[in-house]
């Protein structure tokens, strides 16, 4: 993936909702990819929630340093086993992304 403003912070939220039954599930591999991902050199911000009226639903606010530092992320053999685990245990085909830009 690459953007029109390259050097520039990739800012996004990703959100899904765990299938019935499925949710606890999905909340310990978030914690799992949480641990991991903060600890890539590109990584500056990795927040997890739930949602409080529905604890089914997930939403993770991100922001990577530049381009490069997304392209490790996605390209990381941790993430790609997390999707991999997560598509099952999801109503969604995947997580749906949502792309931010600053206003700073």
């Amino acid at each position: 993936m690459t953007s029109a403003h390259q050097g520039q912070q990739k800012i996004l939220f990703a959100e899904f909702t765990a299938r019935r039954g499925h949710e606890e599930e999905v909340n310990e591999l978030l914690i799992g990819l949480t641990q991991q991902v903060r600890q890539e050199p590109g990584c500056v911000a990795f927040l997890p929630h739930r949602l409080a009226e529905n604890a089914a639903k997930f939403f993770v606010y991100e922001i990577y340093r530049d381009d490069a530092a997304f392209e490790q992320h996605i390209s990381a053999p941790y993430g790609l086993e997390f999707n991999t685990r997560l598509t099952p245990l999801i109503e969604e085909d995947a997580s749906q992304l949502t792309w931010l830009r600053s206003i700073e």
